[in-house]
């Protein structure tokens, strides 16, 4: 017998899979702020060697880069609690998030700080900026403009990843379509579904990293 499509039956609850497309959205904002924030520290700490924080940023990223994500959510959410910190999954997974960019960012910053001539730091030296001054107008922005192709690409990866928050029930995007898929059992229209909510939220999001550097980072250089 062939298969019957039946798209109304996910259809009827696609309140749910909105929802959690918006809840994957907002995990991946409040990530990328805080995630960059951190690459940024980070990166500044590893390029000029600032002792002892750079051994400590060397380790979190090694530590980072090489384990799974998912394994990373399970200890923050699973064996934290062997400690007394109890998270809910709200805050595990973004936790886990923010980790996990922020190692990948200082690495990707870190190699455009690397990028900038060290004349331009004489220079600026010369011009007799601060070093808070020079640290934001001639190392910061101009490394960010130099790498910001990889560093959305990052995002989005983070973003696409965020998938796996639902094994602690986190409820976004794939929490929902599992949900959605165990009550009426169309397992092809329901992940068909999500898979083009995710195509149309890393496509959106591409879009936006985009302006965000053409008119904040690039444009103002």
């Amino acid at each position: 017998m062939a298969y019957q499509f039946d798209f109304a039956a996910v259809l009827q609850q696609g309140d749910l899979l909105l929802k959690g497309a918006l809840f994957t959205l907002e995990l991946t904002a409040i990530g990328t702020l805080a995630g960059v924030a951190i690459g940024v520290v980070g990166a500044v700490v590893r390029a000029w060697r600032l002792r002892p924080f750079d051994w400590l940023f060397g380790a979190y990223v090694e530590l980072i880069r090489n384990t799974p994500f998912i394994v990373q959510l399970f200890f923050i959410f699973f064996g934290l609690p062997s400690l007394g910190i109890r998270l809910s999954e709200w805050e595990a997974a973004v936790l886990a998030m923010v980790i996990n960019l922020g190692a990948y960012s200082t690495e990707i910053i870190r190699a455009g700080i690397q990028a900038i001539p060290h004349g331009q730091l004489e220079a600026a030296s010369a011009l007799a900026m601060s070093r808070f001054e020079a640290l934001r107008h001639v190392v910061i922005r101009p490394a960010l403009a130099k790498v910001w192709p990889a560093l959305s690409s990052q995002i989005i990866i983070v973003m696409l990843g965020s998938a796996v928050c639902s094994q602690i029930a986190t409820e976004e995007l794939s929490f929902a379509a599992n949900f959605i898929q165990s009550r009426n059992f169309r397992s092809f229209e329901t992940y068909l579904l999500t898979t083009l909510l995710y195509l149309a939220m890393a496509i959106l999001l591409r879009q936006v990293l985009n302006l965000v550097g053409r008119y904040l980072i690039v444009g103002r250089r």
